[in-house]
């Protein structure tokens, strides 16, 4: 029914965009987008999102220092917030950017809940302090309930894990997912809050570019939510899995059969949803920030259920390889409060709810207790929210 509501809103949209021929009929919309996301003016690309290429290369370093466990805990926070030199390059410690500040951030969910804001940020802190207090100290040790240390894969890799079987580079990842790359898309640069900020729609209407740069500064704040998805792809011909966060997880659920199309279809709306800001067409814009909204929401949403699923066939016989996976769940489980339900101002799920959910996982002693019937319930309730079945979503 979401589906249909939000196709019928987008029909919508495109007719009232439409132009009036003297016999009073309707012409083709006035927008069309072009064969990819490139776009000029004065002979020069107005393309732009270096920030978000930065972010998610410093995500990548940040994650790999996460486990090596050989790094202190400053300089782990000094990735997150890029303070002194812990990268590897000059170009990212120079960067006026960092990972951090634009944790849960955005302009809709943020800018006026900063007492939320701060407790997801300090989440993430506290899971980087965890891993460097309670995980690194125990490297070498065999985890048991209770205790951190790490578990074996039937055949596969070595995962290190919390006394709760949390392994909380896991959750950082993926969490960063939602608090990062979704909320900075989906809640601020697509935001009208955002795109229409100022004097940002009278400029766009006079094509008065920002100073000193080729783009307007709706032409750019559009960019950068195309940036947090394909920072590090090519944009005139996405590839995908060309990242740890977003675009990887694009990537699996386009090719999950139940799903493929999703990659062309959110492609698609922002090539359309740029070409119209040339246009100065503003309904069509909105409107494809809302197929954007529901379709990367979808993401999380199918990506949750997906982990919470996939291990219940090994719980209990092979650890390492379940306590990976809800690990990745578990992320994927607290993205949930930054995606964005169309058609509101509101997420798919609140954070209290993704708070019960996580409390739910972590309750006892953690994936070392937890049981088929709560990933099935949790599973469930997520899948419920959106349109897509526990089944479709665990293949």
């Amino acid at each position: 029914m979401k589906r249909i509501a939000l196709n019928l809103f987008i029909l919508s949209t495109i007719f009232t965009s439409c132009t009036k021929d003297d016999d009073n009929t309707l012409s083709e919309p006035q927008v069309e987008a072009p064969a990819t996301y490139q776009f000029q003016r004065n002979g020069s690309s107005t393309v732009s999102y270096s920030g978000q290429t930065t972010r998610i290369q410093m995500g990548a370093e940040f994650l790999s220092a996460l486990t090596d466990n050989t790094k202190a805990e400053a300089e782990l926070d000094g990735m997150f917030t890029n303070t002194g030199n812990y990268f590897s390059t000059t170009e990212l410690n120079e960067s006026t950017k960092n990972i951090r500040s634009k944790t849960a951030a955005s302009s809709d969910y943020f800018s006026a809940n900063t007492t939320t804001a701060n407790e997801i940020k300090a989440q993430f802190d506290g899971y980087i302090e965890s891993q460097v207090s309670e995980v690194f100290p125990n490297w070498g040790t065999i985890a048991t309930a209770g205790n951190a240390g790490q578990l074996q894969e039937a055949g596969g890799s070595v995962r290190y894990v919390s006394g709760k079987g949390l392994e909380y580079n896991q959750a950082i990842n993926k969490g960063l997912i939602g608090a990062l790359m979704v909320d900075q898309m989906l809640n601020n640069y697509l935001s009208t809050s955002v795109l229409d900020a100022g004097t940002n729609r009278a400029d766009n209407d006079a094509d008065s570019v920002a100073e000193g740069k080729n783009y307007t500064t709706m032409e750019h704040k559009w960019d950068e939510a195309f940036g947090y998805l394909y920072g590090t792809d090519d944009p005139l011909a996405p590839q995908l899995n060309q990242d740890g966060f977003l675009n990887k997880y694009l990537s699996r659920v386009e090719n999950d059969e139940d799903f493929a199309g999703i990659a062309q279809e959110i492609y698609d709306a922002f090539k359309l949803g740029r070409a119209a800001i040339v246009e100065k067409n503003y309904e069509v814009r909105d409107a494809q920030a809302e197929i954007i909204r529901e379709r990367v929401s979808e993401i999380i949403g199918i990506r949750a259920v997906y982990y919470l699923q996939s291990v219940k066939s090994v719980l209990g016989t092979d650890n390492a390889s379940a306590f990976h996976d809800l690990s990745e769940g578990f992320g994927f489980v607290m993205s949930l409060q930054f995606t964005r339900e169309p058609g509101t101002n509101e997420p798919y799920f609140t954070k209290a709810e993704v708070d019960a959910y996580l409390a739910q996982l972590m309750a006892g002693n953690g994936f070392w207790d937890v049981t088929p019937t709560t990933l099935d319930t949790i599973s469930q309730d997520i899948a419920a929210r959106f349109n897509f079945t526990v089944e479709q979503a665990s293949s």
